[in-house]
């Protein structure tokens, strides 16, 4: 796993972590929404071809999600859940980009993230989520 972000509350900036602790409910720190909508994960091998249909470059942070992972096609994983870390998600449903792409991005920013947006996912376990901790397909 690359990189972790919290929101404090919706439109407020990114908080880069280190690690997070995750809870049935999200990340702790972090406003997202309970269930099946409680972390957002996006990979990393999405942000240049993001940058590229945006028009400039981008950041995780500018992106919004809580994790991201990498050499690893989220899609795929989708009907396995993954395990990283002590941490299992079930991915639930692809994180669509939000108006406030727009903003971030600037003009075209929500279509350019339309497809390569990510995933929600629904906690199965949580525990202490570390940046770097291997990201492994629950089979």
């Amino acid at each position: 796993m690359e990189w972790i972000g919290l929101r404090s509350a919706r439109k407020e900036r990114m908080t880069v972590v280190a690690e997070a602790q995750v809870t049935p409910d999200g990340l702790l720190g972090d406003h997202g929404r309970l269930g099946k909508r409680a972390v957002t994960l996006i990979q990393a091998e999405h942000l240049p071809v993001i940058a590229a249909l945006a028009g400039r470059e981008v950041s995780a942070a500018d992106l919004r999600r809580n994790i991201v992972v990498s050499g690893l096609n989220l899609t795929a994983a989708r009907e396995f859940g993954l395990r990283i870390g002590d941490v299992e998600l079930s991915l639930t449903v692809p994180c669509a980009p939000c108006s406030r792409m727009e903003t971030v991005l600037g003009a075209g920013g929500y279509n350019a993230m339309r497809g390569h947006g990510g995933w929600c996912a629904e906690v199965l376990s949580g525990g202490v989520l570390p940046t770097g901790a291997e990201v492994t397909v629950l089979l």
